[in-house]
């Protein structure tokens, strides 16, 4: 991640050093925020529109309530990018419950939104794109639906993501992939999955998994192209004799896998 000049902090353009929180912020002590990532390519922001719908979607399953419109933060957005003179960068919205009550009930606390954009290349690694990355199966399991809202990019969720990547790079993989509650293949720790076997794509269906935005890209490029895909619950042993595995995330982009917990998939190259 490459530091840029400005953020756009509750309603006012600030020096990145000066975009700063109260420690005793509720959502640095309870996770109680909400976030989007977003890709700029080229000087325009790739389906905004849609990642801000998710972004308030988010906000209503959390119960924050966002003191802008969504027509406001989009404009604010290409505002940020032409003021920090980005083309090509990442950008994070961020809604989140600030100081006030400490307990687990916020009450009335400030919601706090800020909007981020910066240059961040390859998010797992320089040769990812052109060998394809090594992931191995998670001992942490993808969080249930009845104990966490699957469905929504909540701050405090993520701390299921951290425990299984860093888990997955204290053994020296790339990335984790989580099984669900019935041992069946979830997702990465911030991207959706596909194998590909006999030509057909298949991926796990919307169950305890975020629907990812390039993951709709990929339904609608496989369709532009004729190529079968449907969702469909997989298990670990099918990701080993797939033909390709590959990731998609806004992050991770298209992302492709090589080898899953030391079983060489398909040629141990990025396929097709």
């Amino acid at each position: 991640m490459k530091e840029s000049k400005w953020i756009w902090n509750n309603g006012k353009f600030v020096l990145w050093k000066n975009a700063t929180t109260h420690v005793m912020s509720h959502g640095l002590h309870y996770g109680t925020g909400v976030f989007e990532g977003i890709r700029a390519y080229s000087g325009s922001v790739f389906r905004m529109q849609d990642h801000y719908r998710r972004f308030f979607n988010s906000a209503k399953v959390a119960g924050i309530k966002i003191p802008y419109s969504k027509v406001n933060l989009e404009a604010r957005t290409l505002e940020l990018l032409y003021k920090n003179g980005l083309k090509d960068c990442y950008i994070r919205p961020l809604a989140f419950i600030g100081e006030g009550s400490i307990g687990i009930n916020p009450g009335s606390n400030k919601i706090n939104v800020i909007i981020a954009a910066f240059e961040w290349g390859t998010y797992l690694g320089k040769e990812a794109m052109s060998k394809g990355i090594r992931m191995k199966i998670s001992s942490f399991k993808r969080m249930s639906v009845n104990s966490f809202m699957t469905k929504s990019k909540i701050c405090g969720n993520y701390i299921n993501s951290v425990l299984a990547k860093r888990e997955a790079l204290e053994q020296g993989y790339d990335e984790a992939l989580l099984l669900d509650d019935n041992g069946y293949v979830s997702e990465g720790t911030g991207e959706n999955i596909f194998i590909v076997k006999n030509g057909k794509i298949e991926t796990t269906p919307v169950t305890s998994i975020l629907e990812g935005i390039t993951r709709d890209c990929v339904f609608k490029i496989a369709g532009d192209n004729n190529i079968p895909i449907k969702e469909q619950k997989f298990t670990r042993d099918e990701l080993y004799i797939a033909d390709e595995i590959f990731l998609s995330g806004t992050a991770a982009e298209i992302t492709p896998v090589r080898e899953v917990d030391n079983r060489k998939i398909g040629s141990k190259k990025p396929g097709k």
